[in-house]
């Protein structure tokens, strides 16, 4: 966002001016109304300004939303002296770019996905649509732009709610816990992870029958739906129960902690995490924070790490271990916690939650290899939503970290993030040094379960930079390597280089079946990777656009929805870019705006290319 404004006290009422965005827009001054616009391309205007990645340049914006009238730039200053009205001192909007700068003023949308989640649930629009009833004619860039904010808020309304409620679980509040879950549920009732939560949160506060009905209902809705079985995270929460008064001493439960570490290092990684939640229960009646940060930790870390379908359980192990490391005083054991928490935000594409925690997490560590951790994982969320030079300064400062903690895994991973970077920006001599070297470490330190995931993105710089049999021969081997760990992140990246070598082989039948079995592969547990399933759509839009399928547009649609959902920008303007294809009205011009604040020599490359045509005539491949 381009302006300066004080994110403001948890939980407290804003004084001042206060911006909703949210639901039908209004400017209040210390609670009550304040100016009302008289225009609604002023309040299309304030919110371009207030939401944009940065100061447009005025030109743009008369374009943008005053193309129809006779003199653009005139009814462009007209809003800008509105907008100055309604803001009052507290507002300085000048310059050419155009820049907004708020002090002591409240945005609610700012709140909503940067604020604590204690601020965000009170706030009056929380679950309303950015804009509610504002449609503006003539201005078809503006509308894309405006529909991908719109999904981008709604998706952090979600992730607020399920944030919230975890915090309330975390602290005992079962009642408003539940209340949360389900209005996150209800927000998205196809979400797994959203079913887990209530489910458990019935079983702890004792209302057995509750979860039982809701199990029932999420089994039919999930086979009717989703053509699936309940995944192992609703499983696990409906096994939840009450914690048991016994007496225990912390002997017993290191012991039991020590033999959950001994089967997951053995490859038994169910009978670790079942010791692993014993210890939890009976870490809680020895009253030793210690101990019970440390119980939830290692639970957290196999659900997460080592247990597929599992990460539901695990943030609610890693919440209250934060917790309950803040409220003992132990920053470092907090901050650990919170790194965990960063990355499976990550993992669900709720980026700017996770870009909140993980900055937390290196204000207040001190550990090398926290600091590694978070730094490496922050880095991969610049990554995701096309930060490329900010993903590759955090990037390099993790390999420092890394090294310095003597963690050759956690260097390895951040290595495949900088090579995918320069894979995405085109810089292929770049991208094939630091995957080389992601996946030399992984052999070297035998980390045979993660070598797949360099090796899939080594495979497609050898089919971009031509060499279609090295690419096969690379890609088959991830794959192979990924089929025998199970892991469906893994897989899914392997398939998705293999269905680009069979089209570069002439089968483009295969290459369609091959990239919807990626999907398949890459989204079939609840805490699948979200970028990469985008990311694999769309691989599956450009062939269907370059071969005429008769899904083409629906998969485009999906793709469209779901990246600017989640704020992931460069995705978003290669959907953009695909609709221009297919004849989308105003989508090549909203992908130009988009992907002006995106640095990447690729992505340029193709928004300089596009035009947009007659629509792709539909045709079956074969």
């Amino acid at each position: 966002m381009n302006r300066d404004q004080p994110a403001g006290a948890a939980g407290a009422v804003p004084p001042g001016l206060v911006v909703q965005l949210l639901g039908r827009p209004c400017l209040r001054v210390d609670g009550s109304p304040g100016y009302r616009f008289r225009s609604r391309k002023s309040w299309a205007l304030l919110a371009f300004l207030l939401l944009g990645e940065r100061p447009p340049a005025r030109s743009q914006l008369a374009t943008l939303l005053f193309a129809d009238a006779d003199d653009p730039m005139r009814a462009l200053r007209w809003s800008l002296a509105e907008i100055r009205r309604g803001l009052g001192p507290v507002a300085r909007l000048d310059g050419d770019p155009l820049r907004l700068s708020l002090s002591d003023a409240t945005v609610d949308a700012d709140v909503l996905v940067h604020g604590h989640w204690r601020q965000a649930v009170s706030l009056p629009g929380l679950g309303a649509e950015l804009l509610d009833g504002l449609v503006l004619q003539n201005a078809p860039a503006f509308e894309s732009w405006l529909l991908s904010q719109r999904r981008r808020l709604a998706a952090a309304t979600e992730a607020i709610l399920h944030e919230a409620a975890l915090g309330h679980l975390a602290r005992g509040d079962l009642q408003e816990a539940r209340d949360l879950a389900l209005r996150a549920s209800l927000s998205s009732p196809l979400d797994e992870n959203h079913q887990a939560l209530l489910i458990r949160i019935y079983r702890l506060a004792g209302e057995d029958d509750a979860a039982e009905r809701q199990f029932a209902t999420w089994s039919a809705t999930a086979a009717q739906e989703l053509g699936a079985a309940p995944g192992a995270a609703v499983r696990l929460a409906l096994r939840e129960r009450r914690r048991p008064l016994v007496d225990v001493d912390e002997t017993s439960v290191q012991a039991i902690l020590e033999a959950g570490s001994a089967a997951v290092s053995a490859g038994a990684v169910g009978a670790g995490v079942s010791s692993f939640a014993t210890a939890v229960l009976l870490a809680d009646q020895t009253g030793s924070p210690r101990l019970r940060v440390e119980a939830r930790q290692v639970l957290a870390e196999a659900l997460v790490h080592s247990l597929g379908g599992t990460d539901e359980q695990g943030v609610v192990a890693l919440t209250e271990a934060e917790e309950i490391a803040l409220g003992s005083g132990d920053p470092d054991a907090a901050a650990r916690a919170g790194a965990e928490l960063g990355y499976v935000d990550f993992l669900r594409a709720r980026y700017d939650r996770a870009e909140r925690r993980l900055e937390g997490v290196r204000a207040r560590s001190t550990s090398p290899s926290t600091l590694a951790k978070a730094t490496t994982y922050l880095g991969s969320v610049a990554s995701d939503v096309a930060d490329y030079p900010r993903a590759l300064a955090l990037l390099s400062e993790a390999t420092a970290l890394s090294r310095a903690a003597d963690e050759p895994r956690r260097e390895a991973f951040g290595l495949s993030m900088r090579g995918r970077v320069h894979l995405l920006r085109g810089e292929l001599d770049l991208a094939a040094d630091h995957l080389t070297a992601a996946v030399g470490l992984a052999e070297r330190d035998h980390w045979l379960g993660f070598l797949p995931w360099p090796q899939a993105f080594l495979g497609h710089v050898q089919l971009s930079n031509g060499d279609v049999d090295g690419a096969g021969d690379t890609l088959r081997q991830s794959f192979a390597r990924a089929c025998q760990i199970g892991d469906p992140c893994w897989e899914g990246i392997a398939a998705r280089g293999l269905a680009l070598v069979a089209e570069a082989c002439g089968d483009a039948e295969k290459a369609f079946d091959t990239l919807v079995d990626a999907r398949d592969r890459s989204s079939r547990l609840a805490d699948a990777y979200v970028w990469l399933d985008v990311h694999i759509l769309d691989a599956l839009c450009a062939l269907g656009r370059r071969h005429g399928h008769p899904q083409t547009a629906r998969w485009v649609a999906e793709m469209r929805d779901r990246a600017s959902r989640h704020g992931m920008r460069e995705l978003t303007v290669r959907a953009l870019l695909h609709g221009a294809a297919l004849g989308m009205d105003g989508d090549g011009d909203a992908a130009a705006l988009v992907a002006e604040d995106i640095d990447s020599p690729e992505l340029a490359r193709l928004v300089a290319g596009a035009v947009t045509a007659v629509p792709v005539p539909h045709r079956t491949p074969g």
